[in-house]
């Protein structure tokens, strides 16, 4: 099967939602990257995190195992330092080979209301 994916990916979108209004962990809200290695490599990613008021960040690294699939939350993200909640943000992640994105959010700020929305991260 031929390599599918790309190198870089772009969410310009993000937006760490807080605070929770239930109870914590399982209505945390997140943003997360949902990152598919349909490869014979492992993917080595880089993340960097672009702010409207603030020099970029990064880059965060994680790896994803060859054929695998990874979820990273955002929120987790703390090396090189802790990605800034309720602030809009944007980000763009490299890798070696070529990969698939998604972004997820779950905004748990109203009462009683889980939102859940995911969309492609766009191929750069």
């Amino acid at each position: 099967m031929p390599d599918i994916g790309a190198r870089t990916w772009v969410v310009p979108g993000g937006h760490l939602p807080f605070p929770s209004r239930d109870p914590e962990p399982e209505f945390t809200g997140f943003d997360q990257l949902c990152v598919l290695n349909a490869t014979d490599q492992d993917a080595a990613i880089g993340l960097d995190i672009y702010y409207e008021d603030a020099d970029p960040v990064g880059p965060y690294r994680f790896l994803v195992g060859s054929r695998r699939i990874r979820h990273v939350r955002v929120n987790d993200l703390v090396d090189p330092e802790a990605v800034r909640l309720d602030r809009p943000y944007g980000c763009v992640l490299r890798s070696p080979v070529p990969v698939v994105v998604q972004f997820l959010r779950q905004d748990t700020r109203l009462p009683g209301v889980v939102a859940l929305t995911g969309t492609m991260a766009h191929p750069g």
